[in-house]
């Protein structure tokens, strides 16, 4: 393994994937979601990449919100996962705040002139082997001095992607190109030229450039960003770490406050339009390797086998005649007939049935959930957590329903409720339970109460699942009424 050691990932993660609703959340995004292949897509940005780039200059920017369940998700990927560094963005501010944001934390930290290789979370690249070799074509352009970005050589008129127009080559195996401009989501005759004209490519939103660079840059194009980074990093200088996740509220909250007010004045911009469309020194390496960025269900005719009808089925599924269609299920049987060009989404709590045509608009579901107060926006009904899942199983006026699975010598944190009591009920396995002073056994078909501010925790001793059923009342019943004393995985209120 050789790794390049003054090169650093920063990996986009504040997203939440509306377009991919219901199968994301905004507590579980389309980047932490097993679309294609035996993993998710985060992990597999990390793992393209943990051959050639030193884990400890892995850096993952996302929000607040996403950081802790980040955290978690992450830790499946072992000792490597230990070194990433996850930077807090004290409020999503699109991608050149979030760039920038990294490239100051790189900067503070890094002797010499350090490289960024600048990826998002969620882009699927099935071919690991060929990007690493053009992005050492993209790192050597960078050395000199360009802002890099990667284009993808279009194989149908897409009005869903953004364009990158090069200088027109005699030799078309020329890889490495001069950027004209960059061409927003065109209409479809606009496409079709681009097609034909022959120096067009989607823009796969995947750069690398030097950190001083862009630095550089960001002070030519948005001089107020620039100016709002150099004081949030001289906090950053005083007070190291103060925006790198430690844990559930480790940070300093008075240089968190600071830079939220320091944060909270910028534009929100992407890096596109602050900087790569109006820089001179801007190159295009033209990619080796496949790409999409799964903007939609459409995306997946693009990454999973079909059917010789040209159909996706995935779970429980029942069809009879059905055409090009994509039908996704869990454990609930889905069955259609004679569906043509239709994607059908199931869940536990939601399933989205639309034509193909319109795929790209369920992020407007999205809003209207929002807008109504739903909670299927933001929550599944099957919630993973690092010592196990819990399932809501029925809510309503002063009650919820839990069912928890707690693996084998897992326990959860140490917590007090503020608001709510809980009983527990034993269904399979033995709970060990801890309540106040007390710590004892419950066997299956046994129950526990637990009072509102009592001191509790519940632990698998065994070697099997235990499985309890939850009932919670009161006048609160949201997950962020713990208080947690003491917790095996770092989220604790200290």
């Amino acid at each position: 393994m050789i790794y390049m050691d003054k090169l650093h990932a920063i990996i986009l993660a504040g997203g939440a994937g509306t377009r991919f609703w219901p199968l994301s959340r905004e507590s579980l995004p389309k980047q932490m979601l097993q679309i294609a292949g035996e993993d998710t897509l985060l992990r597999h940005t990390i793992k393209r990449i943990s051959g050639i780039i030193p884990p400890g200059n892995i850096w993952i920017v996302t929000t607040e919100d996403k950081a802790q369940e980040i955290k978690f998700h992450i830790g499946a990927l072992g000792s490597i996962a230990k070194e990433i560094k996850i930077v807090l963005e004290p409020i999503g501010k699109n991608t050149a705040p979030a760039i920038g944001l990294a490239a100051i934390h790189i900067n503070s930290l890094s002797s010499g002139d350090s490289i960024m290789l600048v990826m998002p979370s969620d882009h699927l690249i099935p071919d690991p082997e060929n990007f690493l070799s053009d992005l050492k074509h993209a790192v050597e352009a960078a050395k000199d001095g360009y802002l890099v970005t990667f284009g993808i050589k279009p194989t149908r008129p897409e009005t869903g992607y953004g364009y990158i127009k090069t200088e027109k080559q005699s030799n078309q195996k020329i890889r490495v190109r001069k950027v004209e401009r960059f061409v927003e989501k065109p209409d479809l005759n606009s496409a079709e030229s681009y097609i034909l004209e022959g120096n067009y490519f989607w823009n796969s939103g995947i750069f690398v450039w030097k950190t001083s660079k862009i630095l550089s840059e960001i002070e030519l194009f948005i001089p107020n960003l620039y100016q709002k980074l150099k004081e949030i990093e001289s906090l950053i200088i005083s007070f190291p770490d103060s925006l790198i996740y430690r844990g559930f509220n480790k940070q300093n909250p008075q240089i968190l406050k600071s830079i939220k007010i320091l944060y909270s004045e910028l534009e929100s911009i992407s890096i596109d339009y602050g900087v790569m469309e109006k820089s001179n020194d801007v190159i295009m390496v033209m990619a080796s390797f496949h790409w999409s960025d799964l903007g939609s269900f459409t995306a997946l005719d693009e990454v999973i086998e079909k059917d010789p009808n040209g159909n996706i089925f995935k779970g429980n599924v029942i069809d009879i005649g059905s055409r090009n269609s994509t039908i996704l299920s869990g454990e609930r049987l889905i069955a259609t007939i004679g569906l043509n060009e239709m994607v059908v989404i199931d869940t536990p709590d939601a399933t989205l049935i639309t034509p193909k045509a319109k795929a790209q608009e369920v992020r407007k579901i999205v809003e209207t959930l929002k807008r109504n107060g739903r909670q299927e926006y933001l929550f599944h009904r099957i919630m993973e957590r690092p010592w196990g899942k819990y399932t809501i199983i029925d809510q309503g006026d002063g009650y919820k329903i839990k069912r928890i699975l707690i693996n084998p010598k897992a326990r959860l944190s140490l917590q007090i409720h503020k608001k709510r009591s809980e009983h527990w009920i034993v269904i399979s396995g033995i709970a060990k339970v801890t309540k106040n002073n007390e710590t004892f056994l419950v066997q299956p078909n046994q129950s526990t109460y637990i009072p509102k501010n009592t001191k509790h925790r519940l632990e698998n001793p065994g070697s099997q699942p235990l499985q309890i059923i939850e009932v919670q009342n009161g006048e609160y019943l949201e997950e962020d009424d713990i208080e947690r004393l003491e917790d095996d995985y770092g989220r604790t209120n200290d």
